[in-house]
């Protein structure tokens, strides 16, 4: 008698049954993916965002189990946030806004400094407030991408962050284990933030990474909430970053 991997798939037990994640960043795309896939795998999620309309709409769409309205980089609020929390959480997430670029001449001091707080110093605040809140094992995931690895005008910053923050990472992941600490570097992705910033320019893109990338299609969320589940669900994997752009840096898209 042989079984289906259909079969097995009904029997298997969802990975994260009975765990919890919090998702910064949780309204749209990435995140919302992510709140989606876990909760398919039995998590209770928890959504924050800034927008409390739009995370009460994906609250509603995904099933969460709760929400928080604030802005993360405001360290009391994060702190009151992660102080709040009821009991243990299996897993954090956070994803934040696109990076800035600008040529250096253009370069704005105000705008620099909320950059590095939305990526850089937002980690660090995560991984130290986690420590007692966060279960051993369980995953502290951030996003970072591929785009700054390129040179050129207007890519200081951007470089600057892509090369400091697998680093960063790597040592958070050290400092606070038995937490799990990791980072998925992402290309190109077809979400609303992306819509946002090429304006007409998207469908042109779209159609120039399917006809370049070696997976032939283009990136989506649900590709960055599958790899986001599985670096959760494998507790082999901390202080790592995972690339994933469909091929985006062999080809030079």
């Amino acid at each position: 008698m042989t079984t289906s991997a259909t079969d097995t798939d009904a029997r298997r037990a969802p990975a994260l049954r009975g765990q919890t994640l919090v998702v910064i960043g949780g309204s749209s795309g990435m995140g919302l993916e992510t709140a989606r896939h876990a909760r398919a795998e039995g998590a209770e999620v928890v959504l924050v965002g800034r927008n409390r309309g739009r995370l009460e709409h994906a609250a509603t769409e995904v099933g969460a189990s709760g929400t928080a309205a604030f802005d993360a980089t405001d360290p009391d609020a994060l702190q009151r946030f992660f102080a709040g929390l009821p009991g243990p959480v299996g897993h954090v997430m956070v994803t934040g806004p696109g990076p800035y670029y600008a040529p250096l001449a253009d370069l704005d001091h105000e705008r620099t400094q909320r950059d590095w707080d939305a990526h850089m110093w937002l980690a660090i605040e995560v991984a130290r407030l986690s420590v007692g809140r966060v279960q051993a094992g369980g995953t502290l995931l951030f996003m970072s991408g591929t785009g700054g690895r390129k040179r050129g005008p207007g890519l200081s910053l951007a470089a600057a962050g892509s090369a400091a923050l697998p680093a960063l990472i790597a040592n958070l992941a050290v400092e606070v284990a038995p937490i799990r600490v990791n980072l998925i570097a992402a290309g190109f992705v077809d979400t609303p933030l992306s819509a946002s910033l090429l304006g007409d320019d998207l469908e042109t893109r779209r159609a120039h990474l399917r006809a370049t990338l070696p997976i032939g299609r283009v990136v989506g969320p649900a590709d960055i909430a599958a790899l986001a589940v599985h670096i959760m669900t494998n507790t082999a994997l901390t202080g790592a970053t995972f690339d994933i752009d469909g091929g985006e840096q062999l080809v030079g898209a």
